[in-house]
């Protein structure tokens, strides 16, 4: 025989000595603990969509070229600037317009310098 067979067939009446929990007191307990905890906010990251950067063609990059020296010689003009940002968690990241003013361009790092001191890399910009 089993361990069991002299309390198997016992009837069970509840507890003697308080009141038996209502099933959503019960799950109430339970409902704080979360084996999973940051599985939500690894969904939720998993789903965040980032773009690719798009690689400029030859022709595109002299347009470029000759855009900036355009803005080169006159830097207090307000100019659209679309620009990629990379994502630090995801390989990609997203393009970014601003309208804004150039303080200067850095040839020597290749680059934009914002008057907000944002640099922007000439080789992100779209």
């Amino acid at each position: 025989m089993n361990d069991y067979s002299d309390i198997i067939n016992i009837k069970y009446d509840g507890p003697k000595n308080h009141q038996r929990m209502t099933r959503e007191s019960r799950a109430a307990q339970f409902s704080s603990f979360r084996a999973l905890t940051g599985y939500e906010d690894s969904l939720k990251e998993a789903r965040r969509i980032v773009d690719s950067k798009i690689i400029l063609s030859e022709d595109k990059k002299e347009e470029l070229d000759k855009k900036i020296n355009i803005i080169f010689k006159d830097l207090t003009k307000k100019i659209k600037i679309i620009y990629f940002v990379k994502d630090f968690k995801k390989s990609g990241g997203f393009y970014k317009t601003i309208k804004t003013s150039i303080k200067k361009i850095d040839f020597t790092n290749k680059e934009i310098i914002l008057i907000n001191n944002t640099k922007i890399k000439i080789n992100d910009i779209l």
